[in-house]
């Protein structure tokens, strides 16, 4: 059946079962995927799946359930789940729907893929990583074709229909010299077009020569306090850890936000604005409704270090009272800053390139504490060396207060637009 004429199947079991109140979605999806292992061509599969996810509500009680079995049996098995999860549920009246959003049908990115044009794409990233960067090692890597058709419903009258799709590449590397070898490092795009050579996105080609000049790191010896510039990718968990920990639903909700009362106030430096932002143009796929039914909105969280609004969906906001932000997904976007890297490096003293980073979550009060990978010693001014066995640590929301400079370059994955950020006060320790 079509997702449509499924969607019609479900709503006729749910009048059955009597439950007045509901929402749901239904999805297809479709992947074609090729495996790379030490630079060949491994193997190409495609993997279709289907998935059903519901919410029912009986009174003040919400019960929900999700699945992979469409058809009839499937979706009667999955009503009968949700009406037992809800009758069996503690009575809660913030658990809601959106209000009647009409109708609407979204398309995004690429629906028909060229595969033989992505092979070739790949293949060439492999021979340009091979000339430019001799002793890179592509441990492995992932070619793929996603698409996906879905269709949301609720019993106020939305009804939502989306259909997606983009490629994404994605390779494990490492570095070696003889019996010298790096550790491994990650990284991926997405696309919707094939138009760019894989090596000029994203961040591919900073990696691979960071990776090269990581062959022999150096131990730091004793401990100082220094600035950081974070680099993009690890910039946005950096945010993202910040903005969970400090603006994030869990946090406002049990009332332990250090920014609880501080909307409107300035909690970050001024040289920072944060925004989730699905519908930018450089994001691939950006969401277009969130979980609770509304159309997904472009909503700023900081601008230029003033809290805007925390981050909660319609259960929060009737949980505390406080405005709800229309938008569930992450598509992270930082504005740019005045100063080139170059620059930005040429300010510090003494400091580190933070490439990665590996650490537990960070506490109430925001204090993290972790290991430093693929990251670079900063000395007077200049790039040193690459470090090994060196820990971090430091407070998120006073790092965030503290921003020496951000730099003019965006990374741009697809997913997320983030520059380098550089921030001061940061325990950096060797042995």
């Amino acid at each position: 059946m079509t997702l449509r004429a499924t969607a019609d199947l479900l709503d006729g079991i749910l009048r059955e079962k009597a439950i007045e109140k509901y929402a749901y979605s239904l999805t297809q999806s479709e992947k074609q995927e090729l495996n790379l292992e030490m630079g060949g061509f491994k193997l190409l599969r495609t993997v279709f799946n289907s998935s059903a996810s519901l919410k029912a509500f009986l009174g003040e009680k919400m019960g929900a359930v999700s699945g992979n079995d469409m058809t009839e049996r499937g979706l009667r098995k999955l009503a009968g789940d949700a009406r037992d999860a809800a009758e069996s549920a503690t009575e809660d009246p913030c658990h809601d729907i959106a209000p009647d959003q009409g109708r609407e049908t979204f398309r995004q990115g690429v629906c028909e893929p060229d595969m033989d044009r992505f092979i070739e794409r790949i293949k060439e990233f492999l021979e340009e990583v091979s000339k430019a960067y001799p002793t890179v090692r592509i441990m492995s890597a992932i070619g793929s074709y996603d698409r996906w058709s879905r269709i949301y419903r609720n019993t106020s009258g939305t009804e939502f229909e989306s259909a997606a799709g983009q490629y994404h590449f994605s390779v494990e590397i490492c570095a070696s010299d003889g019996e010298r070898t790096t550790g491994l490092d990650y990284t991926g795009v997405s696309m919707k077009d094939l138009d760019t050579p894989l090596l000029e996105l994203g961040d591919l080609r900073q990696r691979l020569r960071d990776i090269e000049k990581s062959i022999y790191p150096e131990t730091l010896q004793g401990k100082f306090e220094g600035t950081v510039i974070i680099t993009p990718g690890c910039a946005a968990e950096f945010i993202a850890m910040t903005l969970s920990n400090y603006a994030g639903e869990g946090v406002v909700i049990d009332g332990t936000s250090l920014w609880l009362d501080k909307v409107g106030e300035q909690v970050a430096d001024e040289k920072l604005t944060v925004a989730l932002n699905p519908y930018d143009e450089r994001i691939v796929l950006g969401e277009r409704t969130t979980d609770s039914g509304f159309r997904s909105e472009n909503v700023t969280i900081l601008d230029k270090g003033v809290l805007k609004t925390h981050m909660l969906s319609l259960y929060g906001a009737k949980k505390t009272g406080r405005p709800m932000m229309q938008n569930t997904g992450f598509d992270l976007v930082v504005a740019p800053g005045g100063q080139s890297l170059a620059e930005l490096i040429a300010s510090v003293d003494r400091g580190l390139i933070l490439g990665g980073f590996s650490g537990g979550e960070p506490g109430t009060n925001g204090e993290f504490s972790g290991v430093a990978k693929n990251s670079f010693l900063i000395e007077k001014g200049q790039v040193r060396c690459a470090v090994t066995e060196t820990m971090v640590n430091g407070n998120l929301g006073e790092a965030f207060r503290h921003i020496r400079g951000i730099s003019k370059e965006l990374v741009c994955d697809g997913g997320s637009v983030v520059p380098y950020i550089a921030v001061e006060g940061i325990v950096i320790s060797g042995k």
